[in-house]
């Protein structure tokens, strides 16, 4: 009698590089949130509205450099290594003249800032600005190690960054009370672009040594649709500052410190299923420019990670809706327990912008771009109807809600349209 033999499925004792990255940006997401949960609690709702606003500005220059890092990625893929060479001293040119010029206008304007946004010192905005150029930087460095698929390398840039700002803001703000809370939250931040350098790109080292290529040699790129390519992206990227930001910078400006920072906690905790979504996004994007070089089919891609998104954002409403006080109060403290009644909105609107953004950088990847003018079109209308009813905070995330799901319902509509069009052209 024969006795049947079973295997046992052997556990991965390895991690791939895609694998490490998704946990590395979940710890990085995990760290950046401690980083603003620790200032939440030390600095109370007024002082945290002054940090709040250099956490905005942040994400705004994120938006910012993420075009400098899909253009990078895109080109990474798509060109050998002596293109690669001209393209990143290219791109590393145009990285430091936009640096310096966005970070000068920064420091020129520092006190114009603080009468705009009512903080209480002027000099945090010019301590940001002197760093906007090292940002570019590494976006550059990022972009190229995201084409590359280097996967290792581009988590480490992202650990450094967010370590390095979590552990020197938060130990300065507690061993140095007498230095303003925004100048310290200001260094954090100029720092961790330094940190967030390394490991640095070979070619950018030599980019900006050699700024200077052989006559003809740029005749080997096609300029013209590298620049239409990083006009596009950047127009969309603005799109995404005006939806993710406007409605901060808003509330900032209408509403008092108190309930500013109040609407600020509100937004942190609410914004996760955004942050999670990025890091999709950094995943989908090369793989859809290498199907589409190869000839293969990029839908199936797309609708995995929309899969994910969708699975996750239904996840964080429902926690959301039902215990919101329990969500706040654990993350933010019982100063902020009277914003509670509007997470579970504020993380509805988060969630469909998260899920129509999956499509138009799907959308952008395979250069079809009238996603992206609908997605600024509808980006302005958001600041148009928080300008017009912001009677109440709750008013305010309302009109997110409306402007998100009539861009959901675009990007859905045109991607059906797309496909049919598509398959009956084939």
């Amino acid at each position: 009698m024969k006795i049947a033999s079973y295997t046992i499925p052997s556990i991965p004792t390895k991690l791939s590089p895609e694998q490490l990255f998704m946990v590395t940006i979940l710890l990085v997401n995990g760290g950046n949130y401690l980083y603003n949960l620790l200032l939440g609690r030390i600095l109370g709702p007024a002082a945290f509205s002054d940090a709040a606003i250099l956490i905005t500005f942040l994400l705004i220059l994120s938006f910012v450099g993420m075009t400098f890092q899909i253009v990078s990625a895109k080109y990474a893929v798509l060109f050998s290594e002596e293109k690669l060479v001209l393209f990143t001293n290219m791109i590393t040119k145009y990285a430091l003249l936009s640096g310096i010029a966005i970070g000068m206008a920064i420091v020129l304007f520092y006190q114009e800032f603080q009468e705009l946004f009512h903080t209480k010192t002027a000099s945090m905005f010019m301590i940001f600005g002197i760093g906007i150029p090292f940002y570019f930087m590494m976006s550059i460095n990022r972009g190229l190690y995201q084409g590359k698929n280097l996967m290792k390398k581009l988590a480490l840039t992202y650990q450094t960054e967010m370590a390095s700002r979590l552990v020197l803001t938060i130990s300065a703000v507690l061993l140095l009370p007498a230095v303003p809370p925004s100048i310290i939250v200001a260094f954090g931040i100029l720092l961790s672009f330094v940190f967030g350098l390394f490991p640095f790109q070979k070619n950018i080292g030599l980019s900006l040594k050699f700024t200077n290529v052989q006559e003809g040699q740029d005749t080997l790129l096609d300029k013209k649709a590298i620049i239409t390519f990083f006009l596009l992206t950047a127009f969309y990227e603005f799109t995404q500052i005006i939806i993710n930001n406007s409605d901060i910078i808003l509330v900032k400006h209408y509403f008092d410190s108190e309930q500013a920072g109040l609407y600020a906690s509100l937004a942190l905790i609410g914004r996760v299923v955004y942050f999670v979504a990025w890091m999709f996004v950094m995943l989908l994007l090369p793989k859809v420019i290498q199907l589409k070089k190869d000839g293969q089919e990029t839908k199936p891609i797309l609708m995995k990670y929309v899969a994910y998104i969708t699975v996750l954002s239904s996840f964080i409403v429902l926690v959301t809706f039902v215990f919101p006080e329990t969500v706040v109060h654990l993350m933010f403290g019982k100063a902020y327990l009277s914003i509670a009644y509007l997470l579970w909105k504020y993380a509805l609107a988060t969630s469909v912008f998260a899920i129509a953004n999956i499509f138009a950088y799907y959308f952008l990847s395979i250069n079809q771009y009238i996603p992206v003018v609908v997605s600024g079109l509808i980006g302005l209308t958001q600041i148009v109807l928080i300008v017009l009813f912001h009677d109440s905070l709750q008013r305010v995330v309302e009109m997110q809600i409306i402007a998100m799901v009539a861009l959901l319902f675009f990007q859905l509509t045109f991607f059906f349209y797309h496909n049919k069009k598509h398959v009956r052209l084939t």
